[in-house]
């Protein structure tokens, strides 16, 4: 399975909004600016994630975007499934009923629903404040190294 541009830019924009979260509204061209991505492009991804529920828009001269929820409320799940839709990695296991004669015997159908809820047990038990705290780990570390180095 490899995810669209819309589930990759749109997670990594919701991230910053997650990075900036108390910190006031961000505009969609600061977003834009800080992942060198259109912000046409982003506007289209944003209007599916406000659609879902996920972010809030402000109006006016301070205005721009911002998580609808803490970020530790807020599953990557949540974030990928509005802007991907499924994740089924074949069409007889994506949620939707599919007829299949062999459906009742098919051993690679529970292959894939074993891949399947792999998939949604990982991208359901990550949250954006989890990207946040690795984020920081991550940032912990390159300090030290350049300390070090």
């Amino acid at each position: 399975m490899i995810l669209s541009t819309k589930g990759r830019y749109g997670l990594k924009m919701i991230f910053q909004l997650a990075l900036s979260y108390e910190k006031g509204t961000m505009s969609l061209k600061d977003i834009a600016n800080k992942l060198d991505l259109s912000d046409t492009y982003l506007e289209q991804l944003m209007s599916q994630l406000k659609k879902a529920g996920l972010v809030n828009s402000i109006r006016g001269a301070q205005g721009g975007y911002e998580l609808s929820r803490e970020p530790s409320l807020i599953t990557v799940g949540e974030v990928i499934r509005p802007l991907e839709g499924s994740l089924a990695p074949s069409e007889c296991v994506g949620g939707e009923e599919t007829e299949c004669s062999k459906a009742d015997y098919c051993a690679t159908r529970l292959i894939w629903e074993k891949i399947m809820v792999g998939i949604d047990n990982v991208i359901d038990g990550i949250t954006l404040q989890d990207m946040i705290n690795d984020y920081d780990k991550l940032n912990e570390k390159e300090k030290g190294d350049n300390k070090n180095g």
